[in-house]
């Protein structure tokens, strides 16, 4: 045993040694001009693993480039059995990298963090363990230039915001329209991380700080989790990245920020890796480094921030699980979920920013005043952050939904998602409720490849419904509760109704010709006194329908058992026992 252990710790000492005196990667060799490309910084990964015995790369499904998503595995036991890492208490940190390929001081920074810590510079705590994804937008990453971030500061060559069906990508996490997406999401419910830290760059005003932080909204994880990533974890971060010389801020609107009024938290539903991430109870950063600082000092201060992640992760490892565990205890009891939110203006905190005076000079340009921000004129004030958020919609929890198998996209999504369904063994008739959607916009332009229904509105129908074997029932208690909630209530800010799923039940498949309908709508009247009732009540409070035949008809085929009861009924139904 004695042996093995010296042979160990001598080939260890042997592969620190390599490792450290190995070629600098293109960040480094250029004095933090340049960016690594996709096949550098992949191929630099599996030089590690093929030196080091705490790296592992795997590949992790497909992408729209035609080129397999990779994960990297680091381990300070050189044990890579993620199934293991949970069952011995280690905190599985992952890390994104390249989502926006523009921004890639993530990419950068994580070769060199990966390295160092193979090569012992850095220590890997016992307690952590760590996965990358060393460049998610492939496509976006091969498209390389130098022009399409104007508003940025270096390197000199990065990638382009779109992948490989220009899609952005930090909107696709519920959607899943790209193979990245579905890829990601394996990987996610693979490791469940306890943490995600999705790295970026902003884009919007001046200041002094070179990396700001947008949190998981807090009340999203629950009390407990939240509570504690907001007073304990999260100061940590903010206190340790200070005294490594990087001041943080929480990232927010800085374009519209005012420091006499405040910040406002960004919210983040679903559709953001760090919404996404808190439907499964895991705490998510987006570092978004400022676009004007020099590359060198936004891939430093990256690399520091996960530094200190791993550090303060590991110091509140035990606390974290706890937390953690009970949260996703928590949503598998709950009875009632938000699925809307608002900020709470009469509540917040304060946070110390250091921006620069803004100014205004005639323009070179237009010959009109212009803003801009005096480097001349610092300052630092204490400003009101609000990063309270309050309930504006809560769903009460049915005992299960019920999906017909027609549905395949959205059951496909589901199964992605580790939500446990169960097929109808025979044909079935339940009582359910079913939504009627009463009213609903689309946007008139395409976003992210769709026209999003938006400001729905429904009603509720109880009815009996006769279910074919194959529809599938989901019994609501589950640990994916929460995502369940979310993406099957039409009203919520992501569901898949938002995203156009669904919108095949918005449009009416059958209709009538008006002097045919005429004669058949004099007998339906006829035949049902309560309807009779109901259109005389109409046309008398109605002259403009009182004026218009077709409308009148409309209204009594749309009441007679000749109109199809498919039209605007949301094909996900809520089954309480």
């Amino acid at each position: 045993m004695k042996v093995t252990v010296i042979i160990f710790s001598t080939l260890f000492l042997s592969f620190s040694f390599i490792i450290s005196n190995a070629q600098q990667c293109r960040f480094e060799k250029t004095n933090g001009k340049e960016s690594a490309t996709y096949f550098e910084a992949i191929d630099w990964f599996k030089q590690l693993d093929k030196i080091s015995p705490l790296v592992v790369v795997k590949q992790m499904g497909g992408t729209d480039a035609g080129y397999p998503l990779h994960l990297v595995l680091v381990s300070s036991d050189a044990k890579f059995d993620v199934a293991g890492w949970h069952r011995e208490k280690k905190v599985v940190i992952l890390i994104n990298n390249g989502i926006h390929p523009g921004e890639p001081d993530g990419i950068d920074a994580s070769m060199m963090l990966v390295r160092d810590i193979a090569a012992k510079k850095i220590k890997l705590p016992g307690n952590v363990a760590l996965a990358f994804i060393p460049v998610y937008n492939i496509g976006g990453t091969l498209n390389r230039g130098s022009s399409s971030r104007v508003n940025q500061n270096g390197p000199l060559e990065y990638g382009f915001r779109g992948n490989s069906q220009n899609l952005d990508l930090n909107r696709d996490f519920t959607k899943c329209d790209s193979k990245e997406a579905r890829s990601f999401t394996e990987i996610f419910h693979f490791l469940d991380p306890d943490i995600l830290m999705d790295n970026h760059v902003s884009d919007g005003a001046d200041y002094q700080h070179t990396m700001t932080l947008l949190t998981t909204q807090y009340d999203k994880l629950g009390h407990g989790l939240g509570d504690w990533l907001k007073q304990i974890f999260e100061p940590q971060l903010y206190s340790s990245m200070s005294k490594k010389g990087w001041d943080m801020i929480p990232y927010a609107n800085f374009e519209t920020a005012r420091p006499d009024v405040g910040m406002e938290m960004f919210y983040d539903p679903p559709r953001y890796s760090s919404g996404y991430a808190a439907l499964f109870q895991t705490i998510s950063f987006i570092p978004e480094t400022h676009m004007l600082k020099p590359y060198k000092d936004r891939v430093l201060s990256t690399y520091a921030l996960m530094q200190t992640m791993i550090e303060k992760t590991s110091a509140n490892a035990g606390e974290l699980l706890t937390k953690r565990a009970n949260a996703k205890a928590e949503v598998i009891k709950e009875n009632s979920f938000p699925l809307s939110w608002q900020v709470d203006s009469t509540k917040n905190s304060m946070v110390r920013l250091m921006g620069y005076e803004p100014a205004f000079k005639t323009s070179d340009v237009t010959g009109l005043q212009s803003m801009y921000y005096d480097h001349d004129k610092p300052f630092t004030k204490a400003v009101r952050y609000f990063d309270v958020f309050t309930p504006t919609q809560e769903i009460k929890k049915p005992t299960a939904y019920i999906i017909p198998q027609g549905w395949h996209a959205v059951i496909d999504l589901l199964k992605l998602n580790g939500v446990k369904l169960h097929p109808f063994l025979r044909d079935t008739l339940l009582t359910v409720e079913a939504y009627h959607i009463d009213d609903y916009k689309s946007i008139p332009r395409p976003y992210e490849k769709h026209h999003k229904n938006n400001g729905v509105k429904v009603s509720v129908i109880n009815q009996p419904i006769q279910f074919l074997k194959g529809d599938v029932y989901i019994a609501m208690d589950q640990r994916a509760n929460r995502y369940i909630i979310e993406m099957l209530e039409p009203t919520g800010d992501d569901s898949f109704f938002a995203w156009n799923f669904f919108d095949a039940i918005l449009q009416q498949k059958e209709g009538y010709s008006d002097y045919r309908w005429e004669e058949l709508a004099s007998r339906v009247l006829k035949d049902d006194p309560a309807l009779q009732k109901k259109f005389q009540a109409k046309r008398s409070g109605d002259a403009e329908f009182t004026s218009n035949a077709s409308a009148q008809l409309d209204f009594i085929y749309k009441n007679s058992p000749y109109y199809e009861p498919v039209h605007l009924r949301y094909p996900v139904f809520r089954f309480i026992k």
